[in-house]
């Protein structure tokens, strides 16, 4: 087994043996400072293994709703280290509220709220130092591993522009599939390609190091030889994706070149095929909008009477949005730009003097997003999915962009899958990048998906970014 199959079950193991030491060392603090007696002997017995499975579980849901272990999460950064926070904290707060609220019975931990509370403080910097440490030894492993790509000239730049915008850590070796000799590739800037005839003699040199092979549909027409090749390196642990299956796995996005009209048909699109789904992602709607509305009332009023004291205009802004099976509904947000505003360039540019200075404040915390929850309840949208759009880009959209209307095959949502993977669209080339996280969605859907979004959601609110 390679060290990076190892990873994951390591940080099980990590994760585990870290819940019982932190929570027995802090309940045997508690218990100590209480007696006033500092008895060693009673830190093994402070809770047993059983008590502390819930904590376990918890943890472990957390993390890997924010991919903390997956080898390809960046946890050297500082949004991976927000997001470990954030995880952790809803961590703690979801093990409160069942160890008080759904546990009637008897349990160890019901003991202190501060065991719960401070356990759980305590693994957010000791659980986040060993993913870092081993994120440090794997990354000259990955870098040292290529990944080899086999397509069409034009679908080897393709993918290396592609790589590079989605910060791909491996060196990629770019193999042209129409070329026979390697001098009938003609010199192209920042790439460097080897003929198919050399391919042989490259997997027989890095077959041991090679990280993936990924296809694109160029390459269907191998030499015999070197198929029978790329077969048993397949048999023998080197995974080999179509470039449709790498984007799903390595990125989470379904690349648009791929989709044809048999897309739909494909497995998954649970939320469509599925009515059972719909109708408990309604019922969550409904529950979390009414929640958030009586929760957040008091700040939505003031929003409204901040809107309204700047510039005497309206509080709210409306506009014809497209949902479901293409239905336009109107959109209901505050106003963030003057009464005036609402001409000009579709797209928000940064610094853009339309927007009102507590427009700018909505629009950085997220509250201008709020009154979306009235859309939610009247069944125009979800809490998440894709983006509303105004009616008049999707117009423009739907004429030069073939596929898109495939995002209509789901009610859009306040918060998405695109929303946190992709920065604020400001005009057709990142619409087209943000479509890609919206199709993956509209095929993977699933509440575990959903529960990732919110808090990546969380992380976004909190760190003030986009507009």
């Amino acid at each position: 087994m390679s060290e990076r199959r190892l990873v994951f079950p390591l940080l099980l193991l990590l994760d585990f043996a870290c819940v019982v030491v932190v929570f027995r060392v802090v309940g045997w603090l508690r218990a100590a400072m209480a007696m006033g007696v500092f008895d060693m002997g009673m830190l093994v017995g402070t809770f047993d293994l059983a008590a502390l499975l819930g904590p376990f579980a918890i943890v472990v849901l957390a993390l890997y709703l924010i991919d903390g272990y997956s080898t390809r999460t960046d946890m050297l950064s500082a949004a991976y280290a927000s997001l470990h926070v954030i995880a952790l904290a809803t961590g703690m707060l979801v093990m409160l509220m069942v160890t008080y609220v759904f546990i009637k019975d008897q349990y160890a931990l019901q003991s202190s709220r501060a065991v719960i509370g401070l356990g759980f403080l305590l693994l957010i910097p000791v659980t986040l130092t060993y993913r870092r440490w081993l994120t440090l030894r794997l990354l000259n492993t990955r870098q040292e591993r290529p990944i080899l790509f086999l397509g069409n000239q034009g679908s080897c730049v393709a993918f290396q522009a592609t790589s590079r915008t989605n910060q791909l850590a491996q060196e990629v070796i770019y193999i042209a599939t129409d070329a026979t000799h390697q001098e009938s590739i003609p010199p192209m800037i920042e790439i460097e390609m080897q003929a198919v005839t050399e391919l042989p003699e490259i997997l027989a040199k890095l077959a041991p190091r090679i990280e993936a092979i990924v296809l694109h549909r160029s390459a269907r027409d191998l030499p015999p030889a070197v198929a029978e090749q790329l077969m048993e390196l397949h048999f023998h642990g080197v995974p080999t994706y179509t470039l449709e299956l790498f984007h799903e796995i390595y990125w989470r996005k379904i690349p648009l070149e791929e989709l044809d009209p048999t897309w739909l048909f494909q497995e998954g699109f649970q939320i469509a095929r599925q009515p059972v789904f719909a109708r408990l992602k309604r019922l969550s709607d409904i529950v979390l909008a009414l929640l958030g509305l009586a929760v957040c009332s008091p700040v939505l009023l003031l929003c409204a009477a901040a809107i309204w004291l700047e510039d005497r205009g309206a509080v709210f802004f409306l506009q014809t949005r497209v949902g479901l099976n293409h239905v336009p509904f109107q959109i209901v947000k505050f106003r963030t730009m003057r009464p005036d505003g609402g001409g000009g360039d579709p797209y928000t540019q940064p610094g853009d003097a339309r927007i009102t200075r507590v427009g700018r404040l909505l629009r950085a915390s997220r509250l201008d997003e709020f009154p979306q929850l009235w859309n939610v309840l009247r069944g125009d949208m979800s809490l998440i999915g894709p983006r509303a759009e105004w009616s008049k880009l999707v117009e423009r959209y739907e004429r030069e962009i073939p596929c898109y209307h495939f995002r209509h095959l789901m009610k859009p949502g306040i918060t998405g899958w695109a929303q946190v993977n992709y920065p604020y669209g400001a005009n057709l080339d990142d619409t087209l990048r943000k479509l890609e996280y919206d199709l993956y969605y509209i095929r993977y859907f699933s509440f575990v998906l959903d529960a990732s979004i919110v808090l990546k959601t969380v992380h976004i609110i909190l760190f003030g970014k986009g507009r």
